[in-house]
């Protein structure tokens, strides 16, 4: 009886430890996925970061060159806005043409 015992038993190690190699496979698999998940977000955050920098510069910029319009006097409000706009480029202020602004203004 006992022999038949190891007969079935050796067996059914075999079969797990075929298991239990293919699921640290996977396991180590997975791992390494996430650390380049985890890569790749960072990169991406540090490239978001950079641009919404740039971004609040820009915004910065037309912040001064409005509140320069509205807070000196004499010259008609409407009309400075719309030479602005005009002056201005599709793709936003340029910080050299928002310099440009800001010395016609002085």
């Amino acid at each position: 009886m006992e022999s038949e015992m190891i007969i079935f038993t050796i067996p059914i190690l075999g079969i797990l430890l075929g298991f239990f190699g293919v699921w640290t496979a996977h396991k180590q698999k997975l791992a390494k996925l996430e650390l380049e998940t985890r890569k790749h977000a960072a990169a991406g955050s540090n490239e978001m970061t950079a641009q919404h920098l740039g971004l609040i510069r820009e915004l910065q910029q037309r912040v001064q060159v409005l509140e320069r319009i509205v807070t000196e006097g004499g010259y008609d409000l409407a009309t400075r806005i719309e030479a602005l706009r005009d002056e201005r480029p599709a793709g936003g202020i340029a910080s050299r043409q928002a310099d440009k602004s800001l010395e016609r203004l002085r």
